[in-house]
């Protein structure tokens, strides 16, 4: 860390990683290798995470996310409930048989909490597929980038599953080569 950042973060004055987008559609195409090559079945729910937010614009800003689900679901037929998990982080849960709603609902969310200026306090869209147990793609908007989240037990992971689905699908996936990034979600409400 140079001087700058030294100083920046010693005044409170850092700013906060931007949340990104443009890669956030590679997991529909991935998801049909997913089910054709390794029978990885997408569930019908996904959800997206974000810190809690005290303002005035919030507020507004959830109330514009509730009316544009509600507006998708009477086109789509899905459903969606919002939920503050035990480390009082808010998740926006979305519900739908068909992925590819899954993944716009999911993005609709996230562009508008970017829009109303709340896009640093997102942390993540997680997508969950299913074979013999929960298998997850956690996507951070920090760094455009997903990987694997395989709980396996009381809070244990499988890490050779997840670094062998890795392998199998970087090629379709942007994917964190940082494995000190694969931070664990335990408690994910899907």
């Amino acid at each position: 860390m140079g001087f700058k950042e030294t100083l920046s973060a010693i005044l409170g004055t850092t700013r906060l990683p931007r949340a990104k987008l443009d890669t956030l559609f590679a997991i529909s195409a991935a998801s049909v290798t997913m089910q054709t090559e390794f029978s990885l079945k997408p569930s019908s729910s996904a959800g997206i995470c974000f810190k809690p937010i005290e303002s005035s614009g919030y507020d507004e800003a959830r109330k514009e996310i509730e009316e544009l689900l509600q507006f998708s679901a009477r086109e789509t037929e899905s459903r969606f409930r919002q939920v503050t998990d035990e480390y009082r982080f808010t998740w926006v849960i979305l519900e739908d048989p068909d992925f590819e709603d899954l993944v716009t609902g999911i993005h609709l969310v996230s562009q508008t909490l970017i829009e109303k200026g709340f896009g640093a306090y997102i942390l993540c869209a997680v997508f969950r597929f299913e074979k013999e147990k929960p298998f997850y793609w956690i996507y951070n908007f920090k760094q455009g980038k997903y990987y694997p989240f395989i709980p396996d037990g009381n809070k244990m992971r499988d890490h050779a599953l997840e670094f062998r689905i890795r392998s199998l699908l970087e090629r379709e996936l942007p994917i964190e080569n940082d494995v000190g990034k694969w931070y664990p979600l335990w408690g994910i409400p899907l």
